[in-house]
């Protein structure tokens, strides 16, 4: 493996990217997370201990590589505060290694109420927020109103505050003091100051001497554009998004992994074709650990959807795909895969644009035999023939390769195939 490497979900996140990042991030020098807020929890376990990521590049842990927060994020920073002092606390140098693009935006105190306030008020129609003012800030940013983290020093930030705020005041109708937002910004400086980077120069001095790794946040499922629309995030983890948030050419990407789980899971509303909420769904909620990094909530779960995955694939172009949590499925007497779908009483092998449409469907299962143990198995050849059958019936499927399986939540638990 040479050259760049972007790292994108193929479902609809929580596929285990952070592992992956992690785990590849020892042969990078630079790795640059470019999109999403503290909305987003990567899950690293190295040598014992859980590492819990959320704005910061999961390629910390690796010793080797700096971070850059790119400039397609929103950043809140006591988030990120905290973020830095647990790495610390744990013996992860942060100093000198993370750096945060002077364009990305700031999170205001109040846009978590804002992100609460519209959730309270749609009721049924509830998108599922992780209500942490992710929505709102990439709203600022595209009604360009919204304060990017090089603005902190800008002489006239007072006067573009008090637009944010006047914004602010309209929607909830309470006041929101401009003097205390304002000296909260200010106070933010001195918490920023040591890790802001021209993120351009940056990443076009790494791409001249050094090798560079872009990790995403959710899945492509949930992409602001081609996801499950409007049940989806506020940014693009699509590879478009990287393009975007980084400033690096397509052509400088030379692979592009894929992640997927073996089995599905969603957090937050929407349509999920696959979902049981039987006892499979149980089973796998129970087995897999399936509660959010970041707000605890405990995902939904399904079978594998191919249909989605091999849509997914058509746009994030990934040319190799990594297969984890495939141990959850151990000791399971039979394993559905969805390979088609029903639609109104008509068989489908295609993701359809709409959500209202994703609703009426009904999957159409392939059973495949199950297997004993894959948990901890770091060689291809000792892994269950049945589990062996099953990768590849995934790799026919989607005619793309597997590159990488993950048996079990450790770095080491990682079989390159």
């Amino acid at each position: 493996m040479k050259g760049n490497v972007l790292v994108v979900g193929l479902q609809w996140g929580d596929e285990g990217k952070g592992k992956i990042v992690d785990f590849l991030s020892k042969n990078f020098d630079l790795v640059v997370r470019y999109q999403g807020g503290h909305n987003a929890g990567h899950t690293v376990y190295v040598e014992g201990k859980r590492f819990a990521l959320h704005l910061i590049p999961s390629g910390i842990i690796n010793r080797r590589s700096k971070v850059l927060l790119g400039s397609g994020m929103v950043v809140y920073p006591p988030a990120l505060q905290k973020e830095l002092d647990l790495l610390e606390a744990n013996g992860i140098n942060t100093r000198g290694r993370v750096f945060i693009s002077d364009r990305a935006h700031i999170i205001f105190p109040f846009y978590r109420e804002l992100d609460q306030e519209r959730e309270k008020r749609a009721r049924d129609k509830r998108i599922g927020t992780t209500s942490r003012g992710i929505g709102p800030a990439y709203e600022a940013k595209a009604a360009r109103v919204g304060i990017r983290v090089g603005d902190l020093w800008d002489p006239n930030l007072k006067e573009r505050v008090e637009i944010v705020v006047k914004r602010a005041i309209h929607e909830l109708g309470k006041n929101i003091e401009l003097e205390s937002i304002y000296s909260l910004l200010i106070s933010w400086r001195k918490i920023l100051e040591p890790y802001v980077t021209d993120s351009l120069q940056m990443i076009h001095r790494f791409r001249e001497r050094g090798r560079i790794l872009l990790e995403g946040a959710q899945g492509l499922l949930l992409d602001l554009d081609w996801g499950t629309y409007p049940y989806v995030t506020s940014s693009n983890p699509s590879p478009g998004g990287a393009i975007v948030g980084t400033g690096i050419p397509f052509k400088d990407i030379e692979t592009v992994f894929g992640v997927m789980k073996a089995y599905t899971t969603r957090v937050g509303e929407g349509p999920f074709p696959t979902e049981d909420r039987g006892q499979v769904g149980k089973w796998l909620a129970e087995k897999g650990k399936e509660y959010g990094t970041t707000t605890n909530r405990a995902r939904r779960c399904g079978w594998l959807d191919l249909v989605a995955v091999k849509y997914a694939l058509k746009i994030t172009c990934a040319n190799k795909l990594v297969i984890t949590k495939i141990d959850v499925l151990d000791s399971m007497e039979k394993i559905k895969v969805c390979t088609k779908y029903l639609l109104n009483g008509e068989e489908i092998d295609f993701f359809p644009s709409s959500s209202w449409m994703l609703e009426a469907i009904e999957p159409v299962y392939e059973t495949l035999e199950g297997w004993d143990k894959t948990h901890g198995i770091s060689k291809i050849g000792n892994l269950p023939k049945n589990a062996i059958r099953y990768l590849e019936f995934i790799e026919d499927f989607l005619q793309t390769k597997i590159a990488f399986i993950s048996t079990g939540e450790n770095r080491a638990d990682t079989i390159e195939k």
